[in-house]
């Protein structure tokens, strides 16, 4: 067989090294650190989240991983970023439903579809819970219905925004129950926390642990929390699906790690393996808890949950004509 020309096996290794490249950059990672965007600033529940998953990815991929805070559009900043990053793996996304699930549903302005990432595994959820002034003078849910059915339209909710998972739960509420309340959105918890403990509001919807330290408080009164069963956190707080006109309440608020989309099979599969050793370690387990917040389980179909998810959420905005 003749040798090769010179010229042309040089060619032919390179092209073979260029070949190899991918594969070894692939077998390798992480070979540097890895950045995930929270689309919210610090302090709050996604923040929580994307820190807490960032330091146990840390742990078992053997690299930094850093936290972006990329706040603003309700998160969807932030996925926006990720959904055009490069597909290796060093740029991942903690989100919530707001931005991965509602976001698309009720605004034009999302340009982004959940086919431009690839999802790797819930983290987990937390119900929320719908709560009273204190002078409102409701102590329970049951009491919260007879008060409303009775003054139809007298009544206002809040939430943290147009569109959130917190205004969808409170529009599920109205649905379910038949009841005719005005919504009032709020640009973030802070505000809303500040008129309902100040009396200016009457009802509104927080996540769990934003909630619950102005329910031990006594600030606020806890009506009842949004998924089909109590919290392990607060069992002293009823499901508002045990009253009838509600049994069919079920919405939470959860988190997911997402990459971009055509992330390379070995780069998605390490990823999704040291998420899973993390939602199955009990240290892990018990800090998550303590903030109200059920893990989720690895095994956990992670795209059909979110397509679920979507649809349920498409009722709701349908029912409540949510658009921006």
């Amino acid at each position: 067989m003749p040798t090769p020309h010179p010229l042309r096996r040089a060619a032919l290794l390179c092209g073979l090294a260029l070949l190899a490249a991918p594969a070894l950059a692939q077998d390798s990672y992480p070979s540097k650190p890895i950045t995930i965007v929270v689309g919210y600033p610090p302090g709050g529940s996604t923040d929580l989240m994307g820190r807490m998953v960032g330091t146990e990815l840390s742990n078992r991929l053997g690299q930094p991983v850093v936290i972006e805070n990329l706040g603003g559009a309700g998160g969807t900043i932030g996925a926006q970023k990720v959904a055009n990053a490069a597909p290796d793996g060093y740029t991942l996304l903690v989100g919530a439903n707001n931005e991965i699930a509602i976001a698309k549903l009720v605004t034009k302005k999302v340009k982004y579809d959940m086919g431009q990432f690839t999802p790797i595994g819930v983290i987990g959820s937390q119900p929320m819970v719908l709560v009273a002034s204190s002078q409102t003078g409701v102590k329970n849910a049951a009491e919260f219905v007879q008060l409303v059915s009775k003054n139809p339209g007298k009544f206002s909710y809040g939430s943290s925004g147009v569109g959130t998972a917190l205004h969808l739960a409170g529009e599920m509420v109205k649905e379910q129950g038949k009841l005719f309340m005005t919504h009032i959105p709020y640009r973030g918890v802070a505000p809303l926390t500040n008129d309902l403990i100040g009396n200016n509001l009457e009802f509104g919807v927080f996540v769990l642990s934003s909630g619950l330290p102005h329910i031990k408080a006594g600030k606020v009164v806890a009506l009842g929390t949004t998924e089909a069963k109590r919290s392990a956190a607060t069992p002293d707080i009823p499901a508002l699906s045990e009253l009838p006109q509600f049994k069919n309440v079920d919405i939470s608020s959860w988190f997911a790690l997402l990459g971009p989309a055509n992330l390379p099979k070995p780069v998605a599969d390490k990823l999704k393996k040291a998420l899973a050793d993390t939602l199955q370690s009990p240290e892990f387990r018990k800090k998550m808890e303590a903030t109200g917040t059920t893990v989720a389980s690895p095994a956990l179909n992670t795209p059909k949950f979110i397509n679920d998810e979507i649809a349920k959420y498409a009722k709701i905005v349908q029912f409540a004509k949510i658009e921006e």
